[in-house]
């Protein structure tokens, strides 16, 4: 978490009040989330409704389980926020660069969900093209943007119908995120707060951390990824997608011969953080659903680390991985 935002959320905690009550410490509560809300909408270049939730996750269950569609579609390499929320939602393959490959859209009224980059990968939907075939068809797009920096992709505000966010993935709180909506129509509302569409009190002061840590700007890590890939390249290892337009802060990498399982000991070991599949999932060593989508075998899949870049990573941290990778490669015979 970014010290802005901490600072936010410490000065949101020593002023907190109920943002619904009618008093005067409620009515000065309610204008911090309000004015949260609405910086989170200006970093987007949104221009419609904000609705604050807990997280990305929440944010996706909503619009899949609450728009007003009559069937989904997802794609095979969407986070399991998505296949956990999606229900009988028809899976969209992807070709072997990761791309969605759109099925004929022709029936009633779906929802189409896509992931703006890829959790595990780093591979970038084409936004602009799906959604020109989506609403084509006269369906919804739904864009996981969890990984998204603000401001990175106009296409997503300019196309999406719904686009779920996530505050820590910015460097603001955990515990919250939102839920960017073209159309409340195209939603059913459920009561409570958040214009009837979230009950439960508002966190004001993660709303305000959350719109503070926006308020910094993101490193570009083009160049740092750049390097570890030609590394790894060198060093015997394959970048997964490496033709793919990629999140220049997420990169998945093979070495063959080691399992995920032992490389990661072996970082750790060396103070060197990185995870198997998608950190929410990294835990269970299963393997990745989305390797396997792109059309990679199960062994090889199994030998797959995901590396991800935060805002304070350096050269000389990159460099220390690839040391690492490069001694636990020499022993892997």
């Amino acid at each position: 978490m970014t010290r802005a935002a901490r600072e936010a959320v410490a000065d949101g905690f020593a002023r907190w009040a109920n943002p619904s009550s009618p008093h005067a410490e409620g009515r000065a509560a309610r204008r911090l989330v309000e004015d949260a809300r609405a910086d989170v909408a200006t970093a987007y270049g949104w221009g419609q409704e904000v609705l604050l939730t807990g997280g990305a996750s929440e944010s996706l269950a909503i619009a899949l389980g609450r728009s007003m569609v009559e069937r989904c579609f997802v794609s095979a390499v969407e986070h399991d926020a998505v296949l956990r929320a999606s229900g009988a939602a028809s899976v969209m393959p992807v070709d072997a660069a990761g791309h969605v490959v759109l099925p004929d859209l022709a029936g009633p009224r779906a929802l189409v969900a896509v992931q703006w980059a890829n959790s595990e990968t780093g591979v970038r939907q084409p936004i602009a093209a799906l959604a020109e075939a989506v609403h084509g068809a006269g369906h919804l797009l739904l864009v996981d943007a969890a990984q998204m920096p603000a401001g990175a992709d106009p296409h997503v505000a300019e196309h999406a119908d719904f686009v779920a966010l996530s505050a820590h993935k910015r460097g603001g709180p955990p515990g919250i995120g939102a839920l960017l909506v073209r159309d409340l129509a195209t939603l059913l509302p459920t009561g409570g707060q958040e214009r009837g569409y979230r009950p439960g009190t508002e966190n004001m002061p993660a709303a305000i951390g959350y719109a503070a840590a926006l308020r910094e700007a993101e490193p570009d890590h083009t160049a740092l990824r750049a390097h570890l890939d030609d590394a790894v390249r060198r060093s015997g290892g394959i970048v997964v997608a490496e033709d793919s337009a990629r999140h220049p802060a997420i990169g998945a990498y093979r070495m063959p011969g080691v399992p995920a399982a032992a490389q990661l000991i072996r970082f750790d070991s060396g103070g060197i953080a990185v995870s198997a599949g998608s950190a929410c999932a990294s835990g269970s060593l299963k393997p990745s659903h989305v390797l396997a989508a792109l059309g990679w075998r199960e062994e090889a899949a199994r030998e797959v680390v995901r590396v991800s870049f935060g805002r304070t990573t350096t050269r000389e941290e990159v460099d220390a991985f690839i040391a690492a990778w490069r001694g636990i490669a020499r022993g892997r015979a």
